[in-house]
This record gives structure tokens, C-alpha cells and sequence, in this order.
């Protein structure tokens, strides 16, 4: 975190937080949400201003209990998640860039949800591919080592040749795993909705 964001911690320790108001989307936009945004489930005005963005990037983290926040200075904002804590982009020279802008370590492992959706997983980071780029990852997918034809992604989508469709990055080959994205919260250990106590809901 910024030295100047520690510092107001440390000065005010009890300062109430904030719930409802920020959301990262699917596609890795921050969106500050006023209460009309709220009260009619919008997702907010997309915020673009880049220092405000690279501060929000910067301080942003989770508590023990799976919900995510920006730390803006002594009180934390915490985060609607519409799909996961992270988003996912690809970069020519960096491979896959996360939306605060880190390079995305060698993931462990890679999951499809049934809708197609990719998700990238290391370490305690959880990231849904961009799904403006899905159509160029999707091409270097694999089933039993020879490139998957979108017929063979969407039988393995089905239910066919499950555990044979992989994905090959940065001389690794991560086998693909299926999951259903109504449980990815609960698979993932994060709370795409955050509230007060009592009031925490663990998807939209």
C-alpha cells in the first residue's frame, strides 16, 4: 500500500467503512456507483481517471473474510465483484496483464465455466479473462496435444473429452478444468457482494 495510506491508518483506525459504491465489472473497470446506481442494481459510472486509477489498483486488497477492497486511506471501500476479484487481459509482451496492471505470475491452474468464461488461477489471485480476448486464447487451446477446433471446445463445454482441452502458456500446459460460474465464489473463497454484518451475500 502507499506510505501516505498507512500513515492515515495508523492515524485514524475506527473510521466507518464503505459499502456499495465501487464495483469492478467483467472486463476489469472500476465504477463508482451513487445511490441511484444502487437502488436500480446498475453498475456505475466507469471511473478513468489514471492517477485515481492507479491509486485504487495500488491499495487494493481483501480481508480474512473474502471480501475485497480499496483502501482509501484510513477507511476501506469495499468492492462488488461482478465476476472475480481480478480481471484478466493479454498482452503481446507480457502475456497475461491483470487490470491493475501486474503481469500474471505462471498461473497453476485454468478453468471453463459453461458459458465459456476462462478464469486464471495463482497463488491467492483468481482472474476471468477479458472476455474481449477470449477468441484469441481460445485459438491456442489444445485437446490431446493438437489444436481444439471451436466444434471440440463446445463438446468439451457438454461434457465431452473432459480433462483432454488444455491450455498451453509459457512452456507450460495447464489442463483445463470445468466449473459452473453460479459457484464460483464459493469455489474461490471470495464474496462478490460485501455488506455490513449479517448482509454479506456471496454472489449477485
Amino acid at each position: 500500500m502507499d506510505d501516505i495510506v498507512l500513515q492515515a491508518m495508523a492515524k485514524w483506525p475506527n473510521v466507518p467503512h464503505c459499502f456499495g459504491w465501487l464495483m469492478l465489472d467483467a472486463r476489469g473497470n472500476w465504477r463508482m456507483r451513487d445511490e441511484r446506481a444502487q437502488h436500480l442494481n446498475r453498475p456505475g459510472d466507469k471511473i478513468n481517471h489514471p492517477t485515481l486509477l492507479g491509486f485504487i489498483n495500488r491499495n487494493y486488497t481483501h480481508d480474512a473474510e473474502g471480501r475485497w477492497y480499496f483502501q482509501n486511506g484510513p477507511q476501506r471501500v469495499y468492492v462488488d465483484l461482478e465476476i472475480t476479484p481480478f480481471v484478466v487481459r493479454t498482452d503481446p509482451a507480457a502475456g497475461f496483464v491483470l487490470h491493475t496492471g501486474e503481469t500474471l505470475a505462471a498461473p497453476s491452474q485454468a478453468w471453463l465455466t459453461e458459458d465459456g468464461r476462462l478464469l486464471l488461477v495463482t497463488g491467492e489471485i483468481v482472474a476471468a479473462l477479458d472476455d474481449r480476448d477470449a477468441a484469441d486464447v481460445f485459438a491456442t487451446l489444445t485437446l490431446k496435444g493438437v489444436p481444439a477446433s471451436d466444434e471440440q471446445i463446445m463438446e468439451w463445454l457438454e461434457g465431452k473429452h473432459r480433462g483432454a482441452l488444455s491450455l498451453p502458456y509459457a512452456g507450460q500446459t495447464l489442463a483445463l478444468q470445468w466449473t459452473a460460474s453460479e459457484n464460483l465464489a464459493e469455489r474461490f473463497g471470495f464474496i462478490t457482494q460485501p455488506r455490513t454484518a449479517g448482509e454479506t451475500k456471496a454472489s449477485v
